[in-house]
């Protein structure tokens, strides 16, 4: 597919009667302006087009869906019925991930591994807004408070988790689909209940925002198993954190590098 036709495709599912659209060839950069909201976005084609020629219908439904609920979002906080601190989660996001919205507003964040940095989230039912600094007063809050009602927050999560075998090495997942599966990793109480039912060293993996992956790694080949699968939902995830797993011994996490070998 062409970044034409892609353009097409998007100006037909979500409409021109809702949004303006302007195409930047030279950039490869699509501008969608909502017409009610005065608000836009920017979306990099090149992107997009690689995640479609890997899942089809699939990676385009994912591209329609963020959209949507991000100009929802926009709505909600227009009206100001949002601003509650019952709402507020963690999120992990990678290093590289920006310091400041697009407006320019310093986002809350906290420092985690040489990987990973955490933001924090308010929480709209289908979709979140991260916070920055010009959303505190609305908050009524300060930095420091949000980081810690974020910090009880995402005990209430629920941590149930699916199991798998592989090679004798046993894979624990958590993929609620609820927009915090990364965020697990900050649930200290847990990692140590997972840490008591681990036999061999403790690794986990938080390849995109949707995936906890927790490997109770026996054998060699369980840690050549968790990075290619930590590569594979690394590379289809709607936001990637890193492609990095951690070991988790004695409360810390320490970032490990494991050469992937076919077998």
């Amino acid at each position: 597919m062409k970044p034409e036709q892609l353009v097409e495709l998007l100006k037909e599912r979500l409409g021109t009667e809702k949004f303006d659209f302007s195409y930047n060839r030279k950039d490869d950069k699509l501008r969608l302006d909502h017409k009610t909201l005065k608000k836009g976005m920017e979306i990099h084609l090149p992107g997009i087009l690689a995640k479609y020629n890997e899942r089809q219908e699939k990676a385009l439904e994912d591209v329609i869906y963020t959209i949507e609920q991000t100009f929802d979002a926009m709505e909600k906080e227009r009206n100001e019925d949002i601003f509650s601190l019952t709402n507020i989660y963690p999120v992990i996001r990678s290093t590289s991930f920006p310091l400041k919205s697009k407006e320019g507003h310093p986002f809350v964040v906290s420092d985690h591994t040489a990987e990973t940095r955490i933001y924090y989230a308010l929480d709209l039912g289908t979709t979140y807004r991260l916070i920055d600094e010009s959303m505190l007063p609305k908050l009524n809050a300060t930095a420091d408070q949000i980081r810690e009602v974020a910090r009880f927050s995402v005990k209430k999560l629920p941590t149930d988790v699916k199991k798998d075998e592989v090679a004798g090495n046993i894979f624990y997942f958590v993929n609620e689909n609820d927009g915090y599966d990364a965020s697990r990793l900050l649930n200290e109480a847990f990692l140590k209940e997972m840490r008591e039912r681990i036999e061999g060293d403790m690794a986990i993996s938080v390849p995109h925002q949707d995936v906890l992956i927790i490997g109770d790694i026996r054998n060699e080949t369980g840690y050549d198993v968790l990075a290619q699968m930590t590569m594979h939902f690394f590379s289809i995830g709607r936001v990637p954190i890193t492609s990095l797993s951690f070991v988790y011994e004695n409360g810390e996490l320490t970032p490990i590098f494991i050469l992937a070998k076919n077998r």
